[in-house]
């Protein structure tokens, strides 16, 4: 039997009830759920297609696949994406987790991800049989590794970090991954999500030409409207690349029964339609950011990276992330709890993110409010 480390949320159980002990309750900031409502045109989308007596295609229904591909040409820079190289998938976390099983990979196959890392890459590579190696760059890898890497994974914009990879640094990672024939996977859910000097600007897509070369050959994209649409009780999402990869991936999803709900797959062309509640979405998330920033700052943290997305990566300012230990995540997490306010530790995401916890803004706006005013109010440890 195939024995996977318990779930990490468990373990927040003691951070829980101690932030619960707060008196104005608690505030939950740690995984970076929606809370606001689903669009009312996608919701209309879902129910009028809810007459759906017959099976759905695993490879997703000509409408959708086109409107990816549109999407795609219209927000990504992806010209001329091949609709037949389209897939859509229950979610993205469902493909992160089987793509290593669904390419064939086993023992003395290497997954590489980022070091600080979302644990389902190194989960999915566990599940095939075979080896997860965290490395922000191949060139970090001695040669006996480099020789059996198979899949690569970017995450960008980073989840913890928010960390956006530039075109070069993309580039790069593809130009090496391909010389040693793996597949690259670009886990790129948050794209829509640029802040600070990547707001109003097109966040490099692994399939974009300057990337890719114009040639998608061993490369895919994966991308979910969970956090752009609020739709993460959907379960939509899909991936997008090299038509030869997708085209098995199809056939051997069909063996598995691997299918998105003709309803969410119906749901998911209007949302891929509409750009305009995709900005008001953001809008909420900006506000919530602008608050939560200059507070967690006020009261003695540092806030690295998150650049983008729906985290703020954050840690004690007096700290050096290179000293830093697994225990100084789980200080700052209780600190954090006495105010009422629940993270994420950043222990969860890999050693390099030992000192650090993740803050989401994915709360209402009253709760980001008053996480805010409690963090001014304690202010700074003197310490």
């Amino acid at each position: 039997m195939l024995t996977l480390p318990d779930y990490p949320w468990d373990t927040l159980t003691p951070y829980r009830e101690r932030a619960a002990a707060h008196p104005e309750g608690t505030v939950d900031l740690s995984i970076g759920t929606p809370v606001d409502p689903t669009p009312a045109l996608i919701r209309d989308a879902l129910t009028s297609a809810a007459d759906a007596h017959g099976y759905p295609t695993t490879h997703g229904t000509d409408a959708l696949r086109r409107a990816v591909a549109d999407w795609f040409a219209r927000r990504r820079g992806v010209a001329g994406l091949d609709p037949r190289a389209v897939i859509p998938t229950v979610g993205s976390k469902e493909f992160i987790a089987w793509l290593p099983t669904l390419l064939g990979l086993g023992p003395g196959d290497v997954v590489v991800f980022p070091a600080t890392a979302y644990p389902t890459y190194a989960i999915g590579a566990r599940i095939a049989g075979a080896e997860a190696v965290a490395a922000d760059t191949l060139a970090d890898l001695d040669e006996d590794v480099r020789a059996r890497v198979r899949l690569v994974w970017t995450n960008s914009p980073a989840n913890p970090t928010g960390a956006v990879l530039d075109t070069p640094a993309l580039k790069a990672i593809v130009d090496d991954a391909r010389a040693l024939g793996a597949v690259v996977c670009g886990d790129e859910c948050y794209a829509e999500l640029g802040w600070d000097d990547w707001e109003g600007r097109t966040i490099p897509c692994i399939l974009a030409p300057e990337v890719s070369g114009g040639d998608h050959t061993g490369l895919l994209s994966v991308y979910s409207l969970s956090k752009q649409s609020n739709l993460a009780g959907y379960r939509a999402a899909f991936a997008a690349g090299d038509p030869e990869l997708v085209a098995a991936l199809v056939n051997t999803r069909k063996h598995a029964g691997m299918i998105v709900p003709a309803p969410v797959q119906h749901a998911m062309v209007v949302a891929l339609a509409d750009d305009e509640h995709v900005v008001a979405q953001k809008a909420l998330y900006r506000a919530r950011r602008e608050a939560l920033l200059p507070a967690l700052r006020e009261a003695g943290c540092a806030v690295d990276h998150s650049e983008a997305g729906l985290y703020l990566w954050t840690r004690r300012a007096d700290l050096d992330p290179a000293a830093a230990t697994e225990q100084d995540s789980w200080d700052l997490l209780g600190e954090l709890a006495d105010l009422g306010i629940v993270a994420g530790p950043g222990v969860f995401y890999g050693e390099a993110g030992h000192g650090y916890v993740r803050v989401a803004l994915t709360a209402s706006d009253e709760a980001v409010a008053a996480a805010a005013r409690r963090l001014r109010e304690r202010g700074p440890r003197t310490d």
